[in-house]
């Protein structure tokens, strides 16, 4: 049976928050912001005349950065038909970052001729692969890109939603709830479900607008997204409450993992709770629940 992998280590990434690369007072702030995972932007929000300036400070400001939180930190390259691809790549390498995103992935050879690249350069336990799903063809290709990451020595983890990209490149509406985009959002969660990835939510471009972010964060989350970017700080706090663990979720993970570990359920695969029938897979489910909050208990005591 092609079951689902499971060997790809469970990660927060509630709040996933994008930062330009050539703005030395956003990186400096960056670190001491709540997000579960920051993305160094090298790509759209540079100029391409201030390309080289974005490296040289991103190389700086890694330098001297404190890894200590547990905040998993990103670069997103220019892509590598062009002149700065590579020249991001050997500043990723100098740098380490715990991933690198890769924008406008069309097929799966665009995730295997960077994995190859680093495993070249010798960084063989080096840099994660986070791909961009952002063009037709990317969604045209979505399961062959998203196995990249099936294998257990692949390098792809997390695949991202790129809607400003699509939108551009498709003509659909950018309408409040986004009803056109429905069904293309649910098959990049399940194709990065089907290969054991997390997968996060595209930016919501008005940050001024509280209310209608935090209905897309809880459509999102309906959706079975693990996160969402974010453009501003102000973003950061809603994402953690819409994508975190709830008390009652918390507990009712906690009476599903007891209820399977009574001895009166020995053997058992399905078990009463409160009048419910509850199945095995709801105890793993339930197990990956409380290993949540165990990380979320984690980022609180080392922010």
């Amino acid at each position: 049976m092609n079951r689902t992998p499971r060997h790809h280590p469970l990660h927060l990434r509630r709040s996933v928050l994008t930062v330009p690369a050539v703005n030395a007072r956003a990186l400096a702030k960056s670190a001491t912001l709540d997000c579960d995972a920051i993305i160094f932007d090298l790509e759209d929000s540079v100029l391409p005349e201030k390309k080289g300036e974005a490296r040289e400070a991103l190389a700086r400001h890694f330098e001297s950065l404190d890894r200590s939180a547990g905040r998993e930190h990103i670069i997103r390259i220019n892509p590598l038909d062009g002149p700065d691809g590579v020249l991001d790549l050997e500043t990723a390498l100098a740098c380490m970052p715990d991933a690198v995103l890769l924008p406008k992935v069309c097929e799966p050879q665009d995730v295997l001729t960077v994995a190859d690249w680093f495993s070249e350069a010798g960084a063989d336990d080096g840099p994660r692969l986070w791909a961009m799903i952002e063009t037709a063809a990317g969604l045209l290709n979505l399961s062959a890109i998203a196995e990249v990451g099936r294998t257990l020595g692949g390098r792809l983890d997390c695949l991202v939603i790129g809607l400003n990209d699509l939108r551009a490149e498709t003509g659909i509406a950018d309408i409040s709830g986004r009803p056109f985009l429905m069904p293309l959002l649910l098959q990049v969660v399940i194709a990065a479900r089907a290969s054991g990835l997390d997968v996060i939510d595209a930016v919501f471009n008005d940050f001024a607008d509280a209310d209608g972010f935090a209905a897309e964060c809880r459509q999102g989350r309906q959706m079975g997204f693990d996160g969402k970017m974010l453009i501003h700080p102000a973003q950061i706090a809603p994402a953690n409450a819409a994508y975190g663990v709830s008390e009652a979720e918390a507990a009712e993970a906690l009476a599903i993992v007891a209820a399977f570990a009574a001895p009166e359920n020995a053997g058992k695969a399905v078990v009463s709770i409160a009048g419910r029938m509850v199945e095995k897979l709801h105890a793993d489910q339930a197990r990956r629940v409380i290993a949540r909050v165990d990380l979320i208990n984690e980022r609180k005591k080392n922010a």
